[in-house]
């Protein structure tokens, strides 16, 4: 009878300390979900910006500048879920890479020292979005490959594992400055 306790206990135990570690990976990626959100909300404010300088210059680009503005004020509305979120910012994502290579055909537009700025901005969030993508997948797949994740049966599992960013292929943000080469 003794020995039934103890191993009772010991089970008790274990799934204790399962649970807890993965309720503790759980809020690793809620931190990092949270990180790339924030991140996600610099890039917003930076948009309106960009399209102030970029406007006067590219009349012709009204419709991407106006679809840029339609996905932002969507972005910031603060009404979508998660994954919602993450489909909108890869639609927004592709929508200013299309405005950064057509500012290529704009030398003087290029040359302002506002643009300049801009750009160095807008490079430096997309570092640290890709940066807090890497972290928050991290996190998402620790929960995945952890000895906790595989062996206990999802629906004793306790929390959800979220959904894991999908890489965005890196804007082609053209950096200012003499190359290199």
């Amino acid at each position: 009878m003794l020995i039934l306790l103890v191993i009772v206990g010991v089970v008790l135990v274990a799934a204790f300390l399962a649970y807890n570690s993965l309720v503790g990976k759980k809020n690793q990626v809620e931190n990092a979900f949270g990180t790339v959100d924030a991140l996600l909300k610099k890039r917003y404010d930076l948009i309106p910006n960009l399209i102030a300088s970029v406007q006067q210059y590219m009349k012709h680009e009204a419709g991407t500048l106006t679809e840029i503005t339609r996905l932002r004020a969507q972005a910031v509305s603060g009404k979508l879920s998660a994954d919602e979120t993450v489909e909108l910012n890869n639609q927004l994502g592709r929508t200013m890479r299309g405005i950064m290579v057509a500012v290529e055909n704009y030398p003087q537009l290029r040359a302002t020292e506002n643009f300049q700025n801009l750009e160095r901005s807008l490079n430096e969030v997309e570092e640290q979005i890709s940066a807090g993508r890497r972290a928050f997948n991290a996190a998402s797949l620790a929960i995945v490959y952890s000895s906790c994740g595989s062996h206990v049966p999802q629906r004793c599992a306790g929390p959800k594992l979220s959904s894991v960013l999908k890489p965005e292929r890196r804007a082609l943000v053209p950096r200012s400055g003499p190359s290199s080469t």
